[in-house]
């Protein structure tokens, strides 16, 4: 399973990122809706945690793409605010599963993408689960 991180913060990219490693997830991280809109096109992404509020860039755009290039791939908004709180996202980006707040821990993320995906993640590996 593959997983794109497009987050501003470096900080909390990394904290996911190595968290879902360790689950056996193979993980890209982009800083801008620009370098994530480059991975979506080189790389067989599985799922997208998607800052809904970059600092370059806008989130709906690189979900957009997305839902063209990787049709599969589901996306996973994070927000530090209550923009779209109501859950409108879900009227907007037809591609979206869940909407979380920047400071989920990282073993609920990856539990939400499991969900969402095909794939079970392990201590170390990620298997085809459907």
């Amino acid at each position: 399973m593959t997983i794109l991180i497009v987050e501003s913060n470096p900080d909390l990219s990394s904290v996911w990122s190595r968290h879902l490693e360790r689950c056996g997830a193979s993980v890209l991280t982009a800083e801008s809706g620009d370098e994530a809109v480059e991975i979506i096109k080189e790389e067989p992404i599985d799922a997208i945690v998607l800052d809904l509020s970059p600092k370059t860039g806008c989130a709906i755009t690189v979900a957009d793409f997305a839902s063209y290039f990787r049709p599969n791939a589901k996306v996973i908004f994070v927000t530090k605010d209550s923009f779209f709180s109501d859950g409108s996202i879900f009227n907007h980006v037809p591609n979206a599963a869940a909407m979380v707040v920047a400071d989920t821990p990282p073993s609920d993320l990856a539990a939400i993408i499991e969900h969402h995906t095909p794939y079970a993640l392990k201590a170390g590996e990620a298997v085809h689960a459907r």
